[in-house]
């Protein structure tokens, strides 16, 4: 009997030292881990086209599209050319970071896009 007493009273002590080693294996893969160099994430490829190509919206059909909420606009200029004034709900986007910004932009919307 004195055995089997002997065996039950050191499971505990067993279970924390295998706990504290799980812990200890947990914190050096955390550690480990950051430590590790990411992988930079490949840009989206941006078809490019020519101006001809492009669809050029006069200002009647960018003004039924406004009243009609039928279009995203977007505005191309610098920050602060945005901040002075902008067509209302127009997004900002500046024409020197739309490459890396394209995500942000639905690619199934109508984008009328305007840097004046």
């Amino acid at each position: 009997m004195a055995k089997k007493k002997s065996r039950n009273s050191s499971l505990p002590l067993v279970i924390m030292v295998l706990g504290g080693l799980l812990i200890l294996a947990m914190v050096g893969w955390l550690i480990w881990q950051s430590v590790q160099p990411t992988s930079a994430l490949e840009p989206t490829p941006v078809q490019t086209i020519s101006t001809e190509e492009v669809t050029r919206v006069n200002l009647t059909d960018s003004k039924a599209a406004f009243d009609q909420q039928a279009a995203v606009f977007l505005d191309v200029r610098d920050a602060e050319s945005y901040a002075s004034s902008h067509i209302p709900g127009a997004l900002s986007i500046p024409l020197n970071e739309l490459p890396d910004r394209l995500g942000e932009l639905d690619p199934n919307a109508r984008i009328i896009t305007y840097c004046t």
